[in-house]
């Protein structure tokens, strides 16, 4: 047990032995020996100097001849059994101490530096010389203890004022730290706004090629459709009506894959606010703030696709409402082609070379006839489709990306400055564990910078 002591560098040795006995053998010294080769922290003690035989004396070991120390052997006269049992107090033990050594023939010589008192003004030196020595050590250790304590304090958060300025300042300041983060997310900063990227990518030219036009104009629905917009009067030159018909049907495919690229973005967005929450360190803190922020980020998204759903939509209608006359017009100006150009052609591409079927041509009501008319409206259908595919992820990052860059929380802020202050304070809610660990921390950060006070003003003495 002792030796569990005495190994610690910082602690100071009273190694303590019997005068009477043969110090060569002091189980004391011999620790002391062990555990502090250099001697730097021992002091020996010699005891019961008024107990060895007549004739014999302790001075060879006091003066350091016998076994040298570091530091300077000390003798003590204790209290006897005698004088315990007489209650005699510790004043006039150290008394009597001080009149043995002053009339001793053998150690009048050393009784300045002989006692109890001695030994503790010698230990209190020694100790203080330590102490000093290892100030800057114990400084630079409080320094880091009260660095690591605040770095802790920042990390958690510092107390928030009562009143309700600062509390509005703090809501505020942690909303701005979640949309500085967002906005990380979408322009490249942080992982995930690359997915947006993606639906206008793969996504939505994907939705595109499924679109099931070859079914919408095939010969019998070509034909079908026409014969319908024809009614009882079939067309003389050019079935306009059959036309139009098969291309606003064939339009109206487009708000499909229009509306589920709005709602891609839309999902991918709120992805990005719930990580964004997750990654705003302020937040965390602050789980009533974080739900709130959520909400009315939420709110507004919902707003974004909302209006961006109409804008698309807008587009598809717009191709419908004004159809591109120049396509058509081409188809009739350009000369015929030869047979053999014809069979190299795609399939799927429209027959330009073809008259427009009227009364004078035989093959108007024939299968090749229509599908003349669903190959010219597939090359009509395709531009469109080429038209949509640009514009569709322009106004969908305007009216939902860009939207939420600029205004995501534009309502929040607005609801947030009329509130009264007890709101403000349950916006502000913590966690209570949070809470009582933050008031540890600045117990622990006041004891530590005290204790740095005190030893600087011991340092400068």
């Amino acid at each position: 047990m002792v030796r569990s002591y005495v190994e610690k560098p910082s602690c100071i040795i009273l190694a303590i032995s019997p005068a009477n006995q043969d110090i060569a053998t002091s189980d004391a010294i011999k620790l002391a020996r062990e555990v502090d080769p250099s001697g730097e922290r021992t002091f020996g003690v010699l005891t019961k100097l008024d107990l060895m035989d007549k004739g014999t004396n302790a001075l060879e070991v006091l003066e350091g001849r016998s076994y040298r120390l570091q530091h300077p052997w000390v003798g003590i006269v204790n209290r006897s059994q005698a004088d315990i049992n007489k209650n005699v107090d510790m004043i006039a033990a150290r008394r009597k101490e001080r009149e043995y050594f002053e009339t001793s023939p053998e150690y009048g010589h050393l009784a300045s530096k002989m006692g109890s008192e001695y030994l503790a003004k010698l230990l209190s030196q020694h100790l203080e010389r330590v102490i000093r020595q290892r100030i800057p050590s114990i400084i630079a250790l409080i320094n880091k203890n009260i660095d690591e304590i605040n770095a802790e304090l920042d990390r958690i958060g510092r107390p928030i004022g009562v009143d309700s300025g600062a509390q509005l300042y703090t809501i505020l300041e942690m909303c701005r730290a979640f949309e500085r983060v967002f906005k990380e997310h979408l322009d490249g900063g942080r992982a995930g706004g690359d997915r947006i990227y993606g639906v206008f990518d793969h996504q939505l030219p994907a939705a595109l090629k499924k679109l099931p036009f070859d079914r919408h104009l095939s010969t019998r629905n070509v034909q079908k459709v026409v014969s319908e917009a024809d009614g009882y009067q079939p067309h003389l030159i050019a079935p306009e009506q059959g036309y139009r018909r098969l291309i606003d049907g064939s339009i109206s495919y487009f708000k499909g894959p229009a509306e589920a690229s709005v709602d891609a973005v839309h999902f991918v967005l709120k992805e990005l606010v719930r990580k964004s929450i997750a990654e705003t360190e302020e937040l965390k803190r602050f789980p009533t703030l974080q739900s709130d922020i959520a909400a009315a980020a939420t709110e507004a998204l919902e707003k974004f696709r909302d209006e961006s759903r109409k804008t698309v939509l807008r587009l598809v209608d717009m191709e419908s409402s004004y159809l591109t006359v120049e396509f058509f017009r081409k188809l009739s100006e350009q000369p015929e082609r030869s047979a053999s150009d014809k069979n190299a052609s795609d399939k799927n591409a429209p027959d330009r070379n073809a008259p427009p079927p009227g009364p004078q041509n035989p093959e108007r009501f024939s299968d090749h006839h229509f599908r003349r008319i669903g190959s010219n409206v597939s090359g009509y259908i395709g531009m469109v489709c080429d038209t949509l595919k640009n514009s569709i992820p322009k106004a969908v990052v305007y009216c939902q990306v860009l939207a939420a860059k600029r205004s995501l929380l534009n309502q929040f802020y607005a609801h947030v400055g009329r509130q009264e202050k007890e709101r403000l304070g349950k916006m502000l809610d913590e966690d209570p564990q949070l809470m009582d660990r933050r008031a540890t921390l600045a117990k622990r950060l006041e004891l530590y910078k005290s204790a740095r006070d005190e030893i600087d003003a011991v340092a400068w003495k």
